[in-house]
């Protein structure tokens, strides 16, 4: 026998050998989480992929990023409908070793609760979405599978004058939006989601229930930003709701480089941290996959998204005192109620579409789309011979790929809170945040349009924070650094990410961490790590 033929019998034994153990593995996960559900339809919450449930729900994860792939599926996917289910989960997936991810529906950037390169399952919170608006305490419970598109309804349902601020796109999980920030339209008023939580329940790494009270102050204060994920999972939320008048105004005002863009980005940045708090003036720099090249230019739009919390005329007037380039018209302003406001900025629907889209938005509507996404903080105003540089970077995009830098103001509630009050430490100091979001249609693409980004991404070094170069957990960018798939990952080279994400905040985390997690029973390529002993 040849070398060469002992080499492949052998390759082929122990990859069998493997594959065997490995089902083995699974069957074994499987028939103890059968077990210990048995006094539920185990058939309606375990599905495998001989289930012909698993396929729809597979595909349905990556119906908002073409771009994420794995060779590895889920072994199961499991949707529990109650707490004590997903303790069974847990308690399983520690005998049996299998990896769990953990999904509450959304958009997930990098695709971590829904892929992974060791075998895992999936528990899916898509079950648990009940939600109690308490009107008088001015409260709400929310289960960490409901949306905050729901969220948004059923508070507005209850009352016309109660609001929470938290992101654009109704179709995001609140579990793991809320645990990693949430920044959105309210946000200069009222702060991120996270900050606006005042209670949780939780199950822990040891399979216990736990609320604010029964977790401490540390573990609670973790999961407001420091990603859910780390620290357990999160079964509901109890926010803070605000008061808001019965009518607020918006506008969507596009200008192009012909319209003088350039010069109203550039004043933009000295005035957006600084205006009135109830103003969120957020600003989107656009050229789509379908933009008109003329004379080898792309078509590039700033598109100024902004909404006030109040009429029309005060609106009129604060603009016409901070920004008057602008060229405001009150015909370019409607006054409408905030959940009218919700369907305005994320679909595009007209004044008068009913809420109820907010309850059964389908993700299959939307044009399937490969995606990555990467954030920066700025701290000064990029200069007019910095955004001429983007613009060029623009022109080199491939004709059958966009991008969109959103520029999201800072200022307001959101830097009058310390960087230590939340894991989440973006505060005073930042001008804005940018998301650079680039899209392309086709899988050929993918090479150059990615390469497009980093490059855009190395080009705005210059401009962005430093020491460390921040970035939003939430726009969640593998590239700044991953742990290692077994799962034991130095402190050293966790802090290469987190530090980016977290700041200073990050020491505290991992202590934190270590206290409530030590075998790392929770954890992604971006989870917090315990330190290794």
């Amino acid at each position: 026998m040849t070398k060469l033929t002992i080499f492949v019998f052998l390759s082929i034994w122990f990859s069998s050998s493997y594959s065997w153990a490995n089902k083995t593995h699974i069957d074994d996960f499987l028939q103890c989480l059968s077990h210990k559900i048995t006094n539920s339809n185990s058939s309606q919450v375990i599905h495998t992929p001989e289930n012909s449930s698993y396929s729809t729900l597979f595909n349905s994860f990556f119906s908002d990023n073409q771009r994420i792939t794995s060779d590895v599926k889920p072994s199961i996917i499991f949707t529990p409908t109650k707490e004590s289910q997903i303790k069974a989960a847990i308690h399983c997936s520690k005998i049996h070793c299998l990896q769990i991810r953990i999904r509450s529906g959304g958009h997930d950037h990098e695709g971590l609760s829904y892929t992974s390169e060791t075998p895992f399952f999936i528990i899916d919170l898509r079950n648990l979405r009940s939600i109690s608006i308490d009107t008088q305490k001015k409260t709400a419970w929310i289960q960490a599978g409901a949306t905050i598109g729901e969220l948004y309804y059923r508070i507005a349902q209850k009352s016309k004058k109660l609001a929470f601020p938290a992101g654009v796109c109704p179709n995001v999980g609140v579990g793991g939006h809320f645990s990693g920030g949430g920044y959105g339209m309210l946000a200069r008023k009222f702060g991120t989601a996270a900050d606006n939580i005042i209670d949780a329940k939780l199950i822990d790494a040891n399979g216990q229930i736990q609320d604010r009270e029964s977790m401490g102050e540390d573990h609670f204060w973790a999961i407001r930003g420091g990603g859910g994920t780390s620290f357990g999972i999160i079964t509901s939320w109890k926010v803070k709701l605000h008061d808001i008048p019965e009518k607020v105004t918006v506008f969507n005002v596009t200008r192009t480089l012909e319209q003088n863009a350039t010069q109203l980005v550039y004043k933009w940045q000295h005035i957006a941290d600084k205006v009135d708090d109830n103003l969120l003036l957020r600003l989107f720099l656009r050229s789509n996959i379908s933009s008109p090249f003329k004379r080898g230019q792309r078509s590039i739009q700033a598109i100024f998204f902004t909404m006030f919390i109040g009429g029309v005329d005060e609106l009129l007037h604060e603009m016409k005192k901070s920004f008057p380039e602008l060229g405001l018209m009150k015909e370019d302003c409607i006054e409408m109620s905030w959940i009218e406001s919700i369907i305005f900025f994320y679909i595009g629907f007209p004044k008068g579409t009913s809420p109820d889209v907010l309850l059964n938005w389908n993700t299959t509507t939307k044009k399937q789309l490969y995606f990555k996404g990467k954030s920066d903080y700025v701290q000064h105003p990029i200069s007019i011979m910095g955004l001429e540089g983007i613009w060029k970077l623009y022109n080199k995009l491939g004709e059958n790929a966009g991008v969109e830098l959103q520029f999201s103001p800072y200022g307001g509630k959101l830097s009058e809170i310390s960087e230590s009050e939340t894991p989440f430490p973006h505060r005073a100091g930042n001008i804005f945040m940018i998301e650079y979001a680039a899209f392309w249609m086709k899988m050929e693409n993918s090479k150059s349009s990615l390469d497009w980004s980093r490059k855009l991404y190395r080009y705005m070094a210059k401009y962005v924070s430093k020491s460390p170069r921040a970035a939003y957990f939430n726009y969640r960018d593998l590239d700044l650094g991953v742990n290692n798939i077994n799962g034991n990952t130095s402190y050293e080279q966790a802090r290469i990410w987190g530090v980016k994400y977290f700041k200073n905040n990050f020491d505290r985390l991992v202590k934190i961490k270590t206290k409530i997690d030590p075998t790392n029973i929770f954890r992604n390529e971006q989870s917090i790590p315990p330190l290794l002993s």
